[in-house]
């Protein structure tokens, strides 16, 4: 076999079981979307029920990143060591855990630090699902992969905000029922989390008896050198500005504030704010797909990606500028909320090497960790001061104001991406896939022909 021909069976290879693993990573985050994004739909519940403030409401979901703040290196560094399964399954039960001290819920430090608990999950399971998923599939098809894994995610976020009415009993039933409707939930992404990581030991021993070692083989780890997070490149802190100031903007919103601002300011009912919101998600669960394939196929990933980050800042101005259907916004986020995530992480698993993955998204999630954090607090800060309510929706304007700048920094990030994959110092993220697998085919036939 010439060199060339081995370059490109090395980069399509792919292994038998990877859809299985596909699946069983959409069941484990289904459930991990599903319980973080818990207190949106039961925030007017605990304004009228428990009496809690807006900012109390805020907390609940800024704390679920606040470990991460502190864990999100750690996790990924444990990722490179013990391989992306079994730290998934680790995470997988502290999960749990977290969902049912936060179903109990009382006191309100119990829920606090349930969610807490559960936010030690939150982080670790996503970046570890996304790092496996690399092992499982081929380098010029993981925007596929990836894009098909967070669609099938979205489903848990829009299951969540429909649940007001597909669980309406519940729902009627007071704040509690939905939560330990939650944990029930989280409890079948352990078992999802538990058959992957047996599937992920097939896959350990079938690459074993290849030539080339496994990423996840037992043997002596690679020594961890800490000053060497910061000789990742401009490319990597851009893609890495726009993970952390996207999420601070759209997560807050729609996780946190969305269903109850279009109660307050739209005069919504609690169905119609959570059908509304819930449309976001139920768009990306058909249109991530499509945008991951455009990316595999097409190039053009930092440009799709200034694209999908203009249309957030617009989102608020239709919001708060204009009489529109709230559909309108919904629209236009649900575009966004497609397309960035479809093509964001796949595109920063080619600009970090597979070695470094693992620390890479670690050092990401803890920065978006920092800024979930401190955003949800902000906003219910703001919201706070403004006197937000169902008795003044006004007052949320200020906070609209808020994420619409705060999104704008984001487009910044993103159009200084574009510009430096562009020219000469990319890493292919503008190539499409026939052109990244002639690149590195090309270097190999050169080899064979010395």
């Amino acid at each position: 076999m010439s060199g060339a021909t081995a370059a490109a069976a090395t980069e399509g290879r792919a292994h038998p079981l990877r859809w299985w693993a596909l699946a069983l990573s959409a069941a484990t985050i289904f459930s991990s979307y599903y319980e973080s994004d818990a207190i949106g739909p039961i925030a007017d519940l605990l304004l009228r029920q428990r009496h809690f403030t807006q900012s109390q409401i805020g907390d609940l979901t800024a704390v679920i990143s606040l470990p991460n703040i502190a864990l999100a290196l750690v996790s990924g560094l444990m990722i490179d060591r013990f391989g992306a399964a079994r730290v998934t399954l680790w995470a997988a039960a502290i999960g749990l855990v977290g969902a049912v001290m936060t179903a109990i819920g009382e006191p309100y430090a119990l829920m606090w630090a349930g969610r807490f608990v559960f936010g030690i999950s939150e982080g670790t399971i996503f970046i570890s699902l996304v790092a496996g998923l690399a092992g499982w599939f081929p380098r010029s098809g993981i925007a596929l992969a990836t894009s098909i894994f967070l669609s099938l995610a979205r489903v848990g976020s829009f299951s969540l905000d429909v649940s007001p009415t597909w669980a309406r009993p519940l729902y009627e039933g007071g704040w509690q029922p939905p939560l330990w409707l939650g944990a029930g939930i989280t409890a079948g992404g352990l078992v999802a989390a538990t058959v992957l990581r047996l599937l992920d030991r097939r896959r350990i021993a079938a690459a074993a008896s290849l030539p080339v070692p496994a990423p996840d083989a037992d043997g002596e780890p690679p020594r961890i050198r800490w000053r060497e997070i910061l000789t990742f490149d401009a490319s990597y802190w851009y893609i890495l500005g726009l993970h952390v100031l996207y999420a601070a903007v759209f997560f807050p919103f729609r996780q946190t504030f969305g269903i109850e601002y279009l109660q307050h300011a739209k005069s919504l009912t609690l169905q119609q704010a959570s059908n509304v919101n819930s449309g976001v998600f139920a768009a990306a669960v058909f249109a991530t797909p499509v945008f991951g394939l455009l990316a595999d196929r097409f190039g053009h990933r930092a440009l799709l990606l200034v694209g999908g980050t203009v249309l957030l800042p617009l989102t608020f101005i239709i919001l708060g500028a204009t009489d529109v259907s709230p559909w309108a916004s919904t629209i236009l986020m649900g575009i966004s909320w497609s397309l960035v995530p479809a093509v964001i992480w796949p595109s920063t698993t080619l600009i970090v090497e597979p070695k470094r993955l693992g620390t890479a998204l670690g050092l990401i999630t803890l920065l978006q960790a920092l800024a979930l954090w401190a955003s949800n607090r902000a906003a219910g800060w703001i919201a706070d001061y403004a006197g937000a309510g169902p008795t003044n929706p006004a007052g949320y304007d200020t906070m609209l104001w808020y994420f619409g700048l705060l999104s704008l920094t984001a487009v910044t990030s993103v159009v200084l991406l574009w510009r430096r994959e562009s020219g000469p110092r990319g890493h292919g993220l503008e190539l499409a896939r026939d052109q990244m697998l002639a690149r590195r085919v090309a270097p190999a036939a050169e080899r064979a022909g010395a």
